[in-house]
């Protein structure tokens, strides 16, 4: 057993067991080049980028530059969120002007302004169930899900007390009017493909 193996144990055995040392762990392991990982509610993912999702993921980054800066935008970045053991790397991520990194060199949970997620079959029921609620309760203005197997677009605002109050499907092709948020923007869907 390596001492990272048994700082592991040790702290499952004490209810110590921390995003670092879980993150810390991972990155000793022979991970393939394009999978994307990250601990939702303490749970490891791996999940292998398609060039479906690739695509969305850079068409939505390229019309955030519209509001965003470069220097405000995250692609699979890891930011941890509430809830336990939640270190998101969100498909897109903006956050606030103001925003300053901690001292790790992470983004803080309370600068994200908009989160977008990109559906992938194995990894979807954390994106509408525990993702979506950490969002919610961290206060994420503006939650998207782009979802290329319904080919919908499922935009999220308003979150309350651990929820989102507002809820818009839009089918692919049509526009994602997000005029009304900070973001001020709307976001054009007919070149997202499906899968």
């Amino acid at each position: 057993m390596t001492v990272l193996e048994d700082r592991i144990e040790m702290a499952e055995e004490s209810g110590e067991l921390t995003l670092d040392l879980m993150f810390e762990w991972l990155e000793k392991m022979p991970i393939p080049e394009g999978t994307k990982v990250e601990i939702v509610g303490g749970n490891i993912f791996m999940s292998p980028q398609r060039h479906t999702h690739f695509q969305i993921v850079f068409d939505i980054l390229e019309q955030l530059r519209t509001t965003y800066s470069r220097k405000r935008l995250a692609s699979d970045v890891r930011i941890d969120f509430p809830g336990h053991l939640n270190g998101f790397a969100c498909d897109v991520a903006a956050v606030a002007e103001r925003s300053v990194k901690d001292d790790k060199g992470r983004w803080r949970y309370q600068d994200v302004e908009f989160v977008a997620e990109v559906i992938s079959k194995d990894t979807a029921a954390n994106d509408y169930g525990p993702k979506k609620t950490a969002y919610a309760v961290a206060q994420v203005p503006v939650y998207l899900i782009a979802d290329p197997y319904q080919g919908k677009c499922h935009l999220f605002t308003q979150p309350r007390n651990g929820e989102y109050l507002s809820e818009l499907s839009v089918a692919f092709g049509a526009d994602v009017d997000m005029t009304t948020t900070l973001l001020g923007l709307t976001l054009k869907t007919d070149e997202f493909p499906r899968d």
